[in-house]
């Protein structure tokens, strides 16, 4: 019955789903366009590179590093996405759960990865679950300063920013961070990324969220995006956590689509 209720709250979030009520910001978007091209290769050569252990990452489910049968899923995700935010000019996705332990860091750490196989893009991505951090831990790298020490602007980007490969930059917390909302909330949040955008021209920027449902930073942060993917796991999401998430996130941004984890498609099949 759970399972039942979700599918057709899914069906319902695919029928009822508009654009026109969350635009895209103009600001940052008018910058990036209007902004500086030049230099924006060495801007990215500049950031600090890391290697990624594909056997760690692997303990954690992120599996998009190679083409593989097992990143399918992800690649089919990822896909979806470029194509819909391309349609809308869309560059900021944020992604969150209901609650936690939906898999919300995996499938943001697996897009991440999976864009940086698209050697024609450049994607970013923001561990914003300050309470909670744990992308520093999947790519087992700590940075020199942590995010919220960007975010207020005592770093920059190409101090803090690290970078996997040529075209994926992460921006990563060393720990939790105190009073997170307030920090979201902060006008100065917004400015830092707005400088980031407009100087490195991402194609796409990625923010890891909190879950909805625990406190309120993803409210407060969810201005600052165009749309958002909400993951739900299929044996612990109730419908009524979903069905709270999806009407909260429609009311501040675009609900981009929701991925249904751990679902069990057949007798011999096994967890996402």
């Amino acid at each position: 019955m759970a399972m039942e209720k979700l599918q057709a709250a899914l069906d319902k979030a695919r029928k009822t789903r508009t654009t026109a009520a969350h635009p895209p910001r103009t600001a940052a978007n008018s910058r990036a366009v209007s902004g500086q091209t030049r230099g924006q290769d060495d801007l990215w050569q500049a950031l600090e590179p890391f290697t990624v252990n594909p056997r760690h990452l692997e303990t954690h489910r992120v599996v998009t590093h190679a083409a593989s049968e097992a990143a399918a899923p992800f690649d089919i995700l990822r896909t979806k996405v470029l194509l819909q935010m391309r349609q809308n000019g869309w560059k900021r996705l944020a992604i969150t759960s209901p609650m936690p332990q939906s898999g919300k860091t995996t499938t943001a750490c697996n897009l991440a990865l999976g864009l940086g196989r698209q050697r024609d893009l450049r994607a970013m991505l923001f561990d914003l679950d300050l309470r909670d951090p744990s992308v520093h831990e999947f790519f087992e790298t700590t940075p020199q300063h942590g995010i919220d020490a960007l975010l207020t602007g005592q770093v920059d980007f190409a101090q803090q920013g690290l970078r996997i490969g040529d075209n994926v930059a992460v921006s990563m917390s060393r720990g939790p961070v105190a009073d997170p909302t307030r920090l979201l909330l902060d006008e100065q949040t917004a400015e830092a990324l707005d400088r980031i955008e407009a100087e490195y021209a991402p194609d796409l920027m990625i923010f890891d969220l909190p879950s909805v449902l625990v406190n309120d930073d993803t409210r407060a942060f969810l201005k600052n995006v165009d749309c958002a993917l909400i993951v739900i796991r299929a044996d612990a999401t109730h419908y009524s956590q979903f069905n709270t998430c999806e009407r909260e996130i429609g009311e501040q941004t675009n609900v981009l689509g929701v991925v249904l984890n751990a679902y069990r498609y057949g007798a011999n099949s096994k967890s996402a």
